[in-house]
């Protein structure tokens, strides 16, 4: 007997229906006309979608009272709005909130909500690939091969996910819970530049999630040339995971720095478009024990910071199973905030939240694994012999 096999072929989620929910306005209006509307109602048809999906948080066709009954109907009949699968749901003693999302059978990624970041703001840690290829030393996510990107849509339903657990549909922006995204999760945001771009506009559009792009905060390990054209494509706030202040420690600890040196990575800084005292780049330095956190080392980043607009969060480092490092003694990260804090910068030393659950900046890993093509070919051999 000959079995040929179709390497693209799902067989548990083949004959699912498609979601909509997440998509841009753009590819909802594609969808509307591979579904036979004509372009012009496809327009109109997708921002109504997008307003009853994305501002009203609504999971059933049937809720959608400006479209026709049997409109609803037959895109019930094509169509779901569901979310991707919760594997799993963690609640930190600090109210810390952890979800492991499946958006396809072994592929999983994690968000994490963190509530009262301020006395008004709620910040969601949004995932943009399950994995990460940068190998940074103190990252638990970077001890994961990756997997794959993730799509826009599938970035968007993180932060549905999250709202539906919050019970904040509508989304009316008085009296939010969830105010700021973070693109601080598993992954390289810049790696994968066109869907965290296209998450943007869906999740900043001021007539679903209206979440101001000036809320928006997504954090790179320094892809310098992407740099620019992150702000360009998304006006999002710039924030740069640094760590080291000389090139040769983060080359150990940041390897991306082997690629693009602290030099490059500042030129692509000032080139970001729209930078000043109100658009200020987040710098972030995890406090590792006798390894970064010298007083000469925090003059040396006050220096390193000359001339542009900037903040730095000092992050005490979150351990994890088999982390090579220790967290910086309290007292020692007191007195290099006070160094930057003396030459004018911000420097609030940043709360550890959710370490009870690892949910902390750093902790983030799913089990998912990039499978080979001859296990794959197995797999799927092994499901057709099975048919």
């Amino acid at each position: 007997m000959k079995i040929e096999l179709d390497m693209n072929r799902r067989p548990d989620v083949a004959h699912a229906p498609t979601s909509l929910a997440g998509l841009s306005v753009p590819a909802l209006k594609a969808e509307m006309e591979t579904f036979g509307i004509e372009p012009k109602k496809a327009s109109m048809r997708a921002k109504q979608l997008r307003r009853w999906m994305h501002h009203m948080g609504t999971q059933d066709f049937s809720e959608m009272t400006d479209l026709g009954k049997g409109l609803r109907a037959e895109l019930a009949d094509k169509y779901t709005l569901g979310r991707p699968e919760i594997a799993e749901h963690k609640v930190s003693i600090d109210g810390t909130q952890k979800w492991l999302v499946r958006f396809a059978p072994g592929i999983e990624g994690e968000s994490v909500y963190i509530p009262a970041v301020s006395t008004k703001t709620g910040a969601l840690c949004v995932s943009s690939q399950v994995g990460c290829t940068l190998n940074c030393t103190f990252c638990h996510t970077g001890t994961q091969k990756l997997v794959r990107n993730l799509t826009a849509q599938e970035i968007v339903a993180q932060v549905m996910i999250a709202r539906d657990g919050l019970g904040e549909w509508p989304a009316s922006e008085e009296g939010r819970l969830l105010t700021n995204i973070v693109f601080m999760g598993m992954g390289e945001p810049l790696y994968n530049l066109d869907n965290v771009a296209e998450a943007i506009d869906t999740l900043s559009d001021g007539e679903g999630m209206a979440i101001g792009r000036r809320r928006i905060t997504v954090s790179t390990a320094g892809v310098a040339p992407k740099i620019p054209e992150l702000g360009e494509r998304t006006g999002a706030m710039l924030a740069i995971s640094l760590h080291a202040v000389r090139d040769d420690l983060r080359d150990e600890i940041v390897p991306i720095n082997r690629k693009y040196d602290l030099q490059t990575l500042f030129e692509a800084i000032r080139a970001y478009p729209g930078l000043n005292n109100s658009k200020r780049v987040t710098f972030e330095y995890v406090m590792l024990k006798g390894v970064n956190d010298s007083l000469a080392e925090a003059h040396d980043l006050v220096k390193l910071l000359r001339g542009v607009p900037a903040k730095i969060n000092l992050i005490p480092f979150n351990p994890w199973p088999g982390s090579p490092y220790e967290c910086s003694d309290w007292s020692t990260i007191e007195a290099f905030a006070e160094v930057v804090n003396r030459a004018g910068y911000a420097s609030p030393i940043r709360t550890p939240r959710g370490r009870d659950i690892f949910a902390a900046c750093g902790q983030l890993r799913s089990e998912s694994v990039k499978k080979s093509a001859a296990e794959t070919r197995r797999e799927a051999l092994a499901a057709a012999e099975q048919a």
